[in-house]
């Protein structure tokens, strides 16, 4: 089959031929702002991802340079969400552990997240993540637990393999415009059915920390709010520096922006371990049907010598 590289078109068409091949070209192409034209993406969206634990080797050396997970890292975004109307203040602080978790025979890493509301603990969480051998970075599940006046109210967890739930992508190895989205998981049983698509490439952002260059924003939705969708900003070497919002959905009204970004050292990794294996312990208890029905988490130095 001929294929036909994407230009300018013009208006004017020589004979059958050329008003031929016109059609074929406005048919397989979008025009973007400016008159620039860009491909249409060749693959339909995928319900769910391809999975296959074979394409993980060093699964938890997670070095995608718009998703990185190296252990001691430490991020902190604050600013605002939306709650029955109202705006609160809003702070996250995430860590990646130095522990491991093996998941449908995939060693994940594990990461801590702590979510504070009006300066109170809202949600503590543990995510698994592993990268495959192309470089994509994949949601393996999620264990949060939210709360309310300081006591745990419920636990949706959801983990790849149990409850007909299914790993997807966080990010991909090689983001590119025009591109079909990507399941971000599949997990019905807590009503996970978040997907993204990257949005834009090469835009400029300032956040409190710092302003940076070439940023990558991702749109995200879920068939909960399919008119809203959460943006979120993505740098290399960082990860995440910005989450906005547009639409109508209010669960997805947060904004955020990276105040920290620091590598923590032993002792400080150490604590941060701790807390985490408390939360695990935590989710043997409370969720018996799912979290109960995965291995422990191990520590990463004694994991990597398997």
């Amino acid at each position: 089959m001929m294929t036909v590289k994407c230009g300018r078109l013009r208006h004017r068409a020589f004979g059958i031929a050329r008003i031929f091949v016109s059609i074929l070209l406005a048919s397989s192409c979008l025009l973007l702002p400016g008159g620039a034209v860009a491909q249409k993406p060749d693959a339909p969206e995928k319900e769910f991802e391809d999975f296959n634990r074979d394409n993980f080797d060093r699964s938890t050396k997670i070095d995608n340079p718009w998703f990185p997970l190296k252990p001691g890292m430490r991020w902190v975004h604050t600013g605002s969400t939306t709650e029955r109307g109202k705006r609160v203040a809003h702070r996250l602080v995430t860590v990646v552990t130095d522990l491991t978790k093996v998941l449908d025979g995939v060693r994940t890493v594990v990461v801590w997240v702590e979510d504070y509301k009006e300066g109170k603990l809202d949600e503590a969480e543990l995510a698994f993540y592993a990268q495959d051998k192309d470089g994509n970075v994949w949601a393996f599940g999620e264990y949060p637990e939210e709360y309310f006046n300081g006591r745990m109210i419920r636990a949706p967890a959801w983990i790849h393999g149990l409850n007909e739930s299914l790993a997807g992508i966080m990010m991909p190895a090689a983001p590119r415009l025009n591109t079909p989205g990507y399941s971000q998981g599949w997990a019905p049983s807590v009503l996970w059915t978040d997907r993204g698509k990257v949005d834009q490439m090469g835009q400029k952002t300032c956040v409190p920390l710092r302003c940076y260059d070439d940023v990558l924003i991702v749109a995200e939705t879920s068939k909960a709010e399919p008119n809203a969708e959460q943006l979120k900003y993505y740098v290399r070497g960082v990860g995440k520096v910005r989450v906005g919002w547009r639409g109508e959905g209010e669960k997805l009204q947060e904004v955020l922006e990276l105040t920290e970004f620091s590598q923590l050292g032993p002792e400080a990794l150490a604590k941060a371990r701790e807390a985490a294996l408390k939360l695990e312990k935590s989710a043997y208890s409370v969720s018996r049907e799912v979290y109960a029905a995965t291995p422990p988490s191990e520590h990463l130095p004694s994991a990597e010598k398997r």
